[in-house]
């Protein structure tokens, strides 16, 4: 039976609170839940309603009034020109944009940068050690230190945000030079045309210099907003993703991200897509993997396997002959890492993803069911196509590299060192 709206709310919230179990332990889960449940819920959506009180979009918004904070950096202040506070959301863990935010941090801390991570309003943990231990044991080994609240952010040269309500606090803070903006997706497009869509869209008229994840999205920005951008692309973790040649079942798989609680990736599309496909093709069979589906309704061949840690990705993906990927923002990272195992990958087609997809190495189609199922179907049944796909995507995968893209991060803020001191 379908889950209704509400039912399949509390389901992803069950599963969130099973990965943020994974991290955090028992103990420290159950003083997580006790704080959400006195105190008000940080999500920008909606403001939470205590028993007995009315629900406060006023204090719900506070964020967004320009209230600065922090002594202004002048000649006679003490900072060092290499140091970097990265405002964050808080911390779970299997977030893409967190992951692709410490790589960054760890790229720039072999160059010298002194980074520090400054977690926005408040954290479900109950110190910053157990926030660091977090970190390096489920994203990257990072050095850098951690703050809980902008009140405890640092004076720092230089001051990213990484979302949009973060954004909202590095306008406010004064203690620094320079103001930037790391950019992973277009965030407005993740709401309804109202309020939070208009508050998320006036933060890319800050006059905060946009370092973006992909060209996309810095010709947006600066062609809409008028803002300084400078795109950065994407990579894999090369140590984790390669071709292992594993055995290959009889049955046709395809791999697909199943988040049916995050809209952007097209759940419902892509459930159709396979549905369609899976009647054209008897021996299909499909991989759901992102999210537990238990109880929503697949009619054909498939296999749940819910939440996969990164260390059975692999295999994962180096088992199937195909994976579907729907992109209704920006791109996802995922593409290049089933090229890097070796698995054809069909997408939708779009400015947001072809600033890195063209069809020699994926397979590109219109956002239909039609369109998108015939195209899975070629790529399924004309062997001959497939393994171009394959060798195209593997050859282009390689050429990428996630030091190179920090590096030129790296060389964007010495530049602005070098012009200041000239």
């Amino acid at each position: 039976m379908k889950l209704s709206g509400l039912a399949a709310r509390i389901n992803g919230r069950l599963i969130r609170l099973a990965e943020l179990w994974k991290c955090i332990g028992t103990i420290e889960l159950a003083k997580f839940i006790y704080r959400r449940l006195i105190t008000r819920n940080a999500s920008p959506a909606q403001p939470s309603i205590r028993p007995g009180e009315k629900a406060d979009f006023i204090r719900h918004y506070q964020f967004v009034r320009y209230a600065p904070f922090g002594a202004p950096i002048n000649a006679a202040t003490a900072v060092k020109t290499n140091t970097i506070n990265w405002v964050i959301p808080d911390v779970g863990i299997g977030s893409g944009g967190h992951l692709n935010i410490f790589r960054l941090i760890f790229f720039l801390e072999q160059h010298g940068f002194e980074c520090r991570v400054v977690i926005n309003g408040g954290s479900h943990f109950s110190s910053v050690a157990e926030i660091r231990n977090c970190i390096v044991k489920n994203y990257v080994p990072i050095k850098a230190d951690v703050f809980v609240g902008g009140g405890a952010m640092p004076p720092a040269w230089f001051t990213f945000a990484t979302s949009w309500i973060t954004a909202y606090t590095v306008k406010n803070f004064q203690s620094t030079v320079h103001k930037c903006y790391f950019v992973q997706d277009f965030e407005p497009f993740f709401f309804a045309h109202g309020t939070d869509f208009a508050l998320a869209e006036q933060t890319y008229r800050f006059g905060f210099l946009g370092i973006t994840a992909g060209r996309w999205l810095a010709e947006k920005l600066s062609r809409e907003y008028g803002m300084k951008t400078v795109p950065i692309g994407f990579s894999f973790d090369k140590e984790r993703y390669h071709p292992r040649n594993l055995r290959r079942t009889a049955e046709r798989n395809v791999f697909f991200y199943a988040r049916p609680m995050t809209q952007r990736r097209g759940f419902e599309l892509g459930l159709m897509v396979l549905d369609e496909a899976a009647k054209r093709i008897p021996d299909l069979n499909v991989i759901f993997a992102g999210e537990d589906i238990a109880p929503l309704a697949v009619p054909f061949r498939h296999v749940n396997a819910g939440i996969v840690s990164l260390d059975d990705l692999p295999d994962l993906y180096n088992r199937c002959d195909a994976a579907l990927v729907i992109s209704l923002t920006n791109l996802s990272l995922v593409p290049l890492e089933f090229m890097a195992c070796g698995c054809a990958v069909v997408s939708n087609n779009g400015h947001h993803v072809e600033w890195l997809l063209d069809r020699e190495i994926a397979a590109l189609a219109e956002p239909t069911v039609e369109a998108l199922s015939d195209t899975l179907i070629s790529v399924l049944t004309d062997e001959d196509y497939r393994r171009r796909l394959i060798e195209a995507g593997l050859t282009f995968a390689k050429t990428t590299d996630w030091a190179r893209e920090a590096d030129t991060v790296a060389r964007i803020m010495t530049r602005l060192l070098e012009n200041e001191t000239q």
